[in-house]
Formats: structure tokens, sequence, C-alpha cells
């Protein structure tokens, strides 16, 4: 049976470490550090995950301003926001909530980002240096997953890692990340074919395509470390992308959905913030 990775127990713990260092950089610098959450509509899940953000920046030491626009924001309002931002010297992160609505390019508006200010790590500036093994603010899903490993002992070196799912929000830098700690890493998808066989030989299974219970929990090789990234609500409640009771009599390590790897998210974003308070102010 396996064991249950608590993602609010470790976030916590994480919260108030990060916390610590912010008071420091306060009382070094005169000011916290300061993140700015941009969310466009009224999407009712992003506003959930915002006012979550919100508290998190109050308990970590951490200034949030908080913008809430209209649906019908015009790119070019959006983007003289984003542009009032990065020259903002109190704001170190800025962070515009995904997805957007239909008439705004994500990419336009993501790309416009300071690179330094960028606490997604979805710039591609900051993609680049993460793929040329020299990272500075990585995506924060993937970020806290390896944070996640790393408490738990897990060895990653040598190890046959699967990563399902190839967004450049968590999907490409986890593979990436776990290259670098030198595991062997197969990068899958929803149209991958014998995913179920490639699944069954992996010691390390991520699993982030957002569709509920797509992986089987036979499928999971005995004693694999299982990281299930969806989050799907449906009329049962959140589901993740792993048939989790199945694959908790497989697995040695696995992340419940909810409460496992969502709370390290946020608190990733929280240190993405304060490392680029650091930097800057150097």
């Amino acid at each position: 049976m396996a064991i249950i990775i608590d993602g609010n127990v470790l976030s916590k713990k994480k919260r108030e470490i990060i916390a610590g260092q912010a008071r420091q950089f306060a009382d070094r610098n005169g000011r916290p550090p300061g993140l700015a959450v941009v969310l466009v509509g009224e999407d009712p899940a992003s506003a959930i995950y915002v006012r979550n953000k919100k508290k998190a920046c109050e308990s970590a030491c951490i200034r949030s301003f908080d913008f809430h626009l209209k649906t019908e924001t015009s790119r070019e309002e959006l983007l003289t926001l984003v542009m009032k931002l990065n020259d903002n010297p109190e704001v170190d992160g800025i962070l515009v909530q995904l997805p957007l609505p239909e008439h705004l390019a994500s990419q336009d508006i993501l790309y416009a980002i300071d690179p330094r200010k960028d606490v997604d790590g979805l710039h591609p500036y900051n993609m680049g240096r993460l793929l040329a093994g020299v990272p500075a603010l990585v995506p924060c899903t993937p970020s806290g997953i390896m944070c996640m490993l790393h408490e738990y002992g897990v060895e990653l070196k040598g190890k046959d890692a699967l990563v399902v799912g190839r967004s450049n929000l968590v999907g490409k830098p986890m593979a990436l990340l776990l290259m670098m700690e030198h595991a062997t890493v197969t990068l899958c998808h929803s149209r991958t074919r014998a995913l179920d066989k490639k699944i069954a030989s992996a010691d390390i299974v991520v699993a982030a395509t957002g569709k509920p219970h797509m992986i089987r929990g036979n499928w999971i090789k005995d004693g694999a470390v299982v990281i299930d990234v969806g989050t799907t609500r449906t009329k049962d409640g959140l589901k993740g992308d792993v048939e989790f009771e199945e694959a908790m009599k497989h697995a040695s390590l696995i992340t419940p959905v909810p409460g496992g790897v969502g709370p390290m998210t946020i608190t990733m974003l929280l240190d993405n913030t304060l490392r680029a308070a650091i930097s800057r102010a150097s």
C-alpha cells in the first residue's frame, strides 16, 4: 500500500521558511517582496485560485497587488497594465491568471512580462534557460513536484520517469527538471500509443493531462512513485488523472487529489516571488 504524499503539510513547512526569508528581505530593503496578480473576466475557478494566492501572500509576508479587469478588456489595455507593472519597483513578480478570455492571446501577454518578474516561468527567456540547464524562474507546478520528490527522498538518478502531458506549464518543464537530475525521461501525451505499457515500466509517473482517471491504477508498476497533477471537477467531486484507489495498491508513493500537488503550486509561486525580489535587489 502506497504512502500518501501530503502536499498540505509540506506546503506549510515550505511557506514558513519563505515567510522568514521575506521578513529578512523587508528588513534589509524597507519593503516586502511584491506580487501582482491580474485576473481578466469572471471565470469562477480562476477567481477562487486568485483569492487563495492573496491569502497565501498575506501569510508569507509578501505584498499582494490585485487587479481584476472586465472580460471585455482589450489587448492594448492589458498590455498597458503589464508595462506599468514591469516599471513598478515595488512589484517583483507578475502573474496573469490563465485562461484569458478568448479574444486575448495569452502568448502576447505572457511574453510582454519582464522576464525578471515572470514568476510563472513561461517567458521564452526563462524557458530557454531551463532548456539550457541554467534555470532562473521555473514554472511553479513542476518546481513544487521536484520539492516533493526531494522531501520524500526519491532517488532520480538513473530512474525511468514518464511524464504524461506536454504543456509548457507542466509537462515540458517537468521533463527538463527530471533530466537535470539524471532521470531517463519519456514524454507522453493523450495520443501516445500503448501508454499502458509505457507506464507499466516507469519508476516515476507524473500525470498532467486534465483527463480524469485516464491512467488506470493497474497500469502502475509495483513500487513506482505516482504524481497526479490533474484536477478535474466532476459531479462526484475533484478527480485526478490517475485512478487513485487502485494505484494505491501498486505505488510506493502517491499524491492525492485534492491535497497533493495543488498546495505546492501556490507555495512555489511565493518562492519564485521571493527569489525574483532578491535577484532584483542585488
